[in-house]
């Protein structure tokens, strides 16, 4: 039985498609989603520290992000967003092992560095790795 759904979300046209199956999908099953922007944070540095103007801007771009999936969700359906900084694929990974997830939903390929990657690769390696369903949404 589905409860409780990660959509992994990066502003991509992939990533929009996989809100809009996520929804029907709760609604379907009265699952909860949990929408989950991760800002790469390891292809940005440079260095072993990255300017405050940078973190910055990544946080204001992953806001914008979540707002966009939170305004696409019908009234009714419980949901939380998170945004977090790492590796995109062990953080949706820490994600599904830590709120019980039993199904994820994600688009396959993802935008630029600078706005916040979820790559092609990423799908990949989520649905390798995951011990729960993974569906990529193309």
């Amino acid at each position: 039985m589905i409860k409780n759904i990660l959509v992994p979300v990066d502003g991509s046209e992939g990533s929009d498609k996989a809100v809009a199956h996520a929804i029907n999908i709760a609604e379907t099953c009265g699952a909860k989603l949990n929408f989950l922007y991760v800002a790469n944070i390891n292809q940005l540095a440079i260095s072993a520290a990255l300017s405050t103007a940078i973190l910055e801007a990544v946080t204001k771009a992953g806001k914008t992000i979540l707002e966009r999936a939170e305004n696409m969700l019908p009234t009714g359906i419980e949901h939380k967003i998170f945004l977090e900084t790492g590796s995109p694929a062990a953080v949706i990974l820490d994600f599904e092992e830590n709120l019980n997830i039993d199904l994820i939903v994600m688009g396959s390929r993802g935008l630029s560095v600078v706005k916040g990657v979820l790559l092609g690769s990423v799908s990949q390696y989520i649905i390798e790795r995951a011990k729960c369903p993974v569906l990529v949404i193309k």
